[in-house]
């Protein structure tokens, strides 16, 4: 079964060209249910059935897993089944009958404009440390990248002069605006306060660390908990929540979903459409 398991992933990786993070998910949930498969003495996909796999289904559940865990993990298995029998591998997928459980959509937690601003305001930009945080927190919420793209960018990735960003995902790129104050501060960033937090050393990543390295998305993480922290916000802020603010005040000024679908990376427009959901309730 692991080998099988390897060929699709293969499959999503050179074929779909999946995000890498969605890649390394399936593979995550199909290893997990090939575990629980060996245990039961099922080795060879043709022998996995319907009852086995709701076997496995009721496992994730006694195991306390969330509805939208388990949800993920039978989209993994019929994903995965589907691709089994139009490579001809298997005759029939016995996920045909698998039913995932009701998932109530949760409306993505965002932000006010007033507490972005209020964010914004926190970081000292007397400082190069507070320079590159506010230029990272700008540019987080004027793009609504992933905190894994912000810190992945490179140099060459930042048009100031035109005013864009350019993301790549699995060999797909999308090019993202933003405004020439969101651009004055990115500047500021570069012309000064990246040479002296890099302190001589070389690094390809628009975004270092205070050691002139790599910033980590953990890093990220604690410098944004500590300004919402000395902003005097309540929520429970994650980089995503800045992602969501980006989308939903897009949203709320007129900018169309296909738009926001494009500058979120969203594959389906389908995931876009929980903003819209949200402005509903």
């Amino acid at each position: 079964m692991i080998n099988a398991i390897q060929e699709y992933v293969g499959y999503l990786h050179n074929v779909k060209k999946i995000s890498y993070n969605t890649e390394i998910s399936y593979e995550r949930d199909l290893k997990k249910a090939a575990d629980y498969f060996h245990e039961m003495d099922i080795n060879d996909v043709r022998d996995v059935t319907e009852t086995n796999l709701n076997s496995y289904v009721l496992h994730l559940e006694q195991n306390h897993m969330s509805p939208a865990t388990v949800s993920r993990n039978i989209a993994s298995l019929r994903s995965f089944f589907r691709y089994l029998v139009k490579e001809k591998k298997l005759e029939d997928d016995p996920t045909e009958k698998l039913k995932p459980p009701k998932v109530d959509k949760k409306a993505p937690e965002v932000l006010s404009q007033e507490e972005i601003a209020l964010l914004l305001k926190q970081p000292n930009m007397n400082t190069a440390k507070g320079v590159r945080d506010r230029a990272m927190l700008e540019l987080l919420y004027a793009t609504g990248i992933r905190v894994s793209e912000l810190i992945h960018l490179r140099k060459g990735d930042v048009n100031l002069q035109m005013g864009y960003i350019t993301c790549s995902d699995q060999g797909r790129e999308r090019s993202i605006p933003f405004s020439a104050g969101v651009g004055r501060i990115l500047g500021s960033y570069l012309e000064d306060a990246r040479e002296k937090l890099l302190k001589g050393r070389q690094c390809e990543c628009f975004f270092t660390n205070c050691q002139g390295n790599p910033m980590s998305r953990q890093g990220f993480w604690k410098v944004l908990k500590g300004y919402a922290r000395s902003a005097g916000i309540k929520k429970d802020i994650t980089p995503h929540t800045l992602r969501h603010s980006f989308a939903m005040h897009q949203l709320k000024s007129g900018t169309d979903l296909k738009s926001i679908q494009e500058m979120l990376g969203h594959a389906d427009l389908s995931t876009t459409q929980i903003y819209v959901d949200s402005l509903k309730e």
